[in-house]
């Protein structure tokens, strides 16, 4: 996936779901969020703790991004929201 469709699925997300998941990296990586904003070609993301160095904010490539884990509980008709059918 590439940078524009990362970009848009961080910028259509529906305000009506929590700004909560799980970025994977390309790098194998795990990053819990609960915001982020995105800039051009950059995504940060905020932690609600710190890292094993203290760090709970993070400022990704959008092509670092393999995938994004949702953790929140919504039926998976939810996923229509984010422009899937």
């Amino acid at each position: 996936m590439g940078n524009d469709a990362w970009r848009d699925f961080f910028e259509r997300w529906p305000a009506d779901r929590p700004r909560t998941g799980i970025v994977v990296t390309r790098f194998q990586e795990t990053i819990p969020f609960t915001r982020f904003l995105v800039a051009e070609g950059l995504i940060a993301l905020e932690r609600d703790r710190p890292d094993s160095l203290g760090a709970r904010k993070v400022f990704l490539s959008l092509s670092s991004i393999d995938a994004v884990k949702m953790t929140d509980t919504e039926d998976f008709e939810g996923v229509r929201k984010f422009g899937f059918c």
